[in-house]
């Protein structure tokens, strides 16, 4: 089912998992849906993987993270997740060098706290890799020294944006 993309998300310069000028980092572009899911949408590389053509497990953990804590973002552009707890579970591999998918939302929503569910779906859609993670609500100001302009926290618009995006 095809979903319209109402915002995409800002990118910093050197996160691992956003990071535009971060030479090792996925690079992931992050896209709000209306049905309230966000999507991520990234390209793993040779430096990304475990056993030959396999993306290590750790990023696939690390990209899952991310767009389930970044889900709270929908509500609150505000409110950054940080992780309490996050379980992951391997289904299938993941390759390396192909565009994929992960789908993340917010499952459970409290003054503090929110839980999420999320996917890695490989290119003919199977899932790969689900988790389920747990995070506190917390405005940047409290998690680290961050200056906008320094880490270059923009969203950045390309011609390849989606407008809608296939699930």
């Amino acid at each position: 089912m095809k979903h319209r993309v109402t915002r995409k998300q800002q990118n910093s310069k050197k996160c691992l998992v956003c990071g535009l000028k971060n030479d090792l980092g996925l690079k992931t572009s992050f896209y709000e849906l209306e049905n309230g899911e966000l999507v991520a949408i990234f390209t793993p590389i040779e430096e990304h993987q475990s056993y030959p053509e396999r993306m290590h497990g750790g990023i696939a953990g690390a990209i899952l993270d991310e767009t389930i804590g970044r889900a709270i973002m929908i509500k609150d552009e505000n409110i950054w997740g940080v992780t309490v707890e996050l379980n992951v579970k391997y289904k299938k591999p993941v390759p390396l060098h192909k565009e994929l998918r992960v789908v993340g939302r917010i499952t459970k929503d409290s003054s503090r706290l929110f839980e999420g569910t999320g996917e890695i779906l490989l290119p003919n859609g199977e899932v790969a890799v689900t988790a389920k993670g747990k995070y506190m609500k917390m405005p940047i100001e409290r998690i680290a020294n961050f200056d906008v302009d320094h880490e270059e926290w923009q969203t950045v618009l390309s011609d390849q944006d989606p407008q809608e995006i296939e699930l």
